[in-house]
């Protein structure tokens, strides 16, 4: 398939999803979920199980993307006493570092944005704490682990900004079960993930597909 048409592929899958989500009911606030990485019914359960996973588990810093429908596991990291990496939207002011131990009680608050800059700080790619697992938002995946965002690349730069620096982490990825496709179009820059998790399941990507 030629780049363009890639292009064209991408955009088409995102405005399917997007209205799939919103006419099903699935797409929750902030609404509407178009332009977005979607927020979803069952985030919230999608991000319990996240805390199931052996990597979850072991991890002691976490990076996580800093859009709505990953805010739970936001809340989840601190609670559980990890580092929380976030980056800024759209990376205007590089990094945002917190530290569980100067939110207790404050966990809910601070795993949002506004929260993030209050109790958190902001730090130089050069400064990021080494995350043992690494959380993304996605608009739509496959189970080759490709992985489709909201058009601007943040999701595959922070992805391959941390690669270059600390190696393999593993990548997962929270969405309902309606935005897995068949496939999703995909170029060589794209990164990839390795586990998606729904609020009904845990889906390991095969190590053939990355």
């Amino acid at each position: 398939m030629e780049r363009m048409d890639v292009k064209a592929a991408k955009k088409l899958l995102r405005k399917k999803i997007w209205l799939k989500l919103e006419k099903k009911g699935v797409a929750k606030f902030p609404l509407p979920c178009f332009g977005r990485i979607p927020n979803f019914v069952g985030s919230g359960n999608a991000a319990a199980k996240v805390r199931l996973l052996d990597e979850w588990q072991n991890a002691k810093v976490v990076f996580v993307n800093p859009d709505y429908a990953q805010r739970k596991v936001r809340e989840c990291a601190l609670l559980d006493g990890k580092i929380l990496v976030m980056a800024s939207s759209r990376l205007k002011h590089g990094f945002i570092v917190i530290s569980p131990k100067d939110v207790k009680g404050a966990e809910s608050f601070a795993s949002t944005i506004k929260g993030a800059f209050k109790y958190g700080r902001t730090i130089d790619v050069d400064d990021i704490p080494r995350p043992d697992l690494v959380v993304e938002g996605a608009v739509a995946v496959d189970l080759r682990g490709n992985r489709l965002g909201k058009g601007h690349g943040y999701g595959d730069l922070e992805i391959s900004i941390l690669k270059r620096i600390f190696g393999s982490i593993p990548v997962v990825t929270t969405v309902h079960d309606t935005q897995i496709v068949e496939a999703v179009p995909s170029e060589e820059k794209d990164e990839k993930i390795g586990l998606i998790v729904t609020p009904t399941r845990i889906i390991r990507i095969s190590p053939y597909f990355l």
